[in-house]
């Protein structure tokens, strides 16, 4: 039998912090529901999309509904990792090496095109991301609870813009797509923005609300057939032809890591859990699946030669994957 989610709190908190997002953001439904799951599970969030589309204002925003630090870093081609996790420093008065924590040291860290910056920056929140930790001179240094990355990027077409390794873009929980909005919704956002001052944001959680909605969401209700759905998804990716995908695997060159298969089980919840449900759903895990496979399917070049992205290919498992 299912068992019931305990105080609806943790749902309440999640519509208080959407209701004051939507003070400066006109729709993203989809993209402030993710950055919620991030929130409300402490998986880092990666936005993909071109400038001006309010992903730094979303998250920046996001970041002031809770009463928790928070700091932004603006990735640029000639940023160093010192200046993303820090560096010793020396004092002649005392000769010994000091600690002198960079922007990392937060709650909530706004990596802003992130993918301007060289790979040997970029793998310096490797260590963070995973361990939540920074090690300094031969010294380990623990980061604050919660830690949070919320990055931007723009894509890799354009002007600027380095590849993210994929050993980092694996530590992502989600990468979600922002697209532009529609006739009305510009209209919307021409009306309240332009020419105004943004609207306050008032702080509507605290850490410690975010660690109850957190053990909530873990001891959501999942059958074992929605767990043995998810991990077929994930082994779909690595030998699709067991699936009955033959035509997908000169098209995969590596298929989704068992962090895939995590992180499916743990945002499926999520995604219950802000429905009001006690129990997960095939619809959950179909909902959240493009967001945390797009990035773990490493396509073939036949595949860019084809011009056929992880998205389609996500599609085509999801497609043959039976649901119980």
């Amino acid at each position: 039998m299912a068992t019931r989610v305990g105080s609806t709190a943790g749902r309440e908190l999640a519509a208080r912090i959407s209701q004051e997002l939507h003070k400066r953001v006109v729709g993203q439904e989809d993209m402030i529901e993710r950055l919620l799951i991030g929130l409300l599970t402490g998986g880092h969030v990666l936005l993909e999309g071109v400038p001006g589309l309010a992903k730094t204002l979303t998250v920046r925003s996001l970041a002031e509904t809770i009463h928790a630090s928070f700091e932004r870093i603006q990735f640029t081609p000639d940023l160093l990792p010192a200046d993303v996790v820090g560096t010793m420093i020396y004092n002649q008065r005392t000769g010994e090496f000091s600690a002198r924590k960079g922007p990392i040291f937060t709650n909530i860290l706004l990596a802003d095109e992130i993918n301007r910056a060289p790979p040997k920056v970029q793998s310096a929140l490797l260590e963070a991301m995973q361990e939540h930790q920074v090690t300094l001179g031969g010294e380990t240094f623990v980061l604050p609870k919660p830690f949070l990355v919320l990055a931007t990027q723009n894509p890799i077409e354009q002007e600027g813009t380095y590849p993210l390794p994929e050993a980092q873009v694996d530590r992502f929980m989600l990468k979600l797509r922002v697209g532009y909005p529609g006739r009305e919704m510009e209209k919307e956002i021409m009306r309240r923005i332009a020419g105004r001052e943004l609207e306050p944001i008032e702080p509507v959680a605290t850490p410690e609300d975010l660690f109850a909605a957190r053990a909530e969401i873990s001891g959501l209700y999942m059958d074992e057939k929605i767990a043995d759905y998810i991990v077929d998804i994930v082994q779909a990716t690595r030998e699709p032809a067991a699936y009955g995908l033959s035509g997908l695997a000169s098209l995969i060159e590596y298929g989704a890591s068992p962090r895939a298969t995590i992180f499916l089980s743990v945002c499926a919840r999520a995604h219950a859990y802000l429905r009001g449900r006690g129990y997960v759903l095939p619809d959950d895990v179909k909902a959240i699946g493009p967001d945390i496979l797009r990035h773990r399917i490493i396509t073939s070049f036949e595949a860019e030669a084809e011009e056929i992205t992880a998205d389609e290919i996500v599609a085509r498992v999801f497609e043959a994957v039976p649901v119980p």
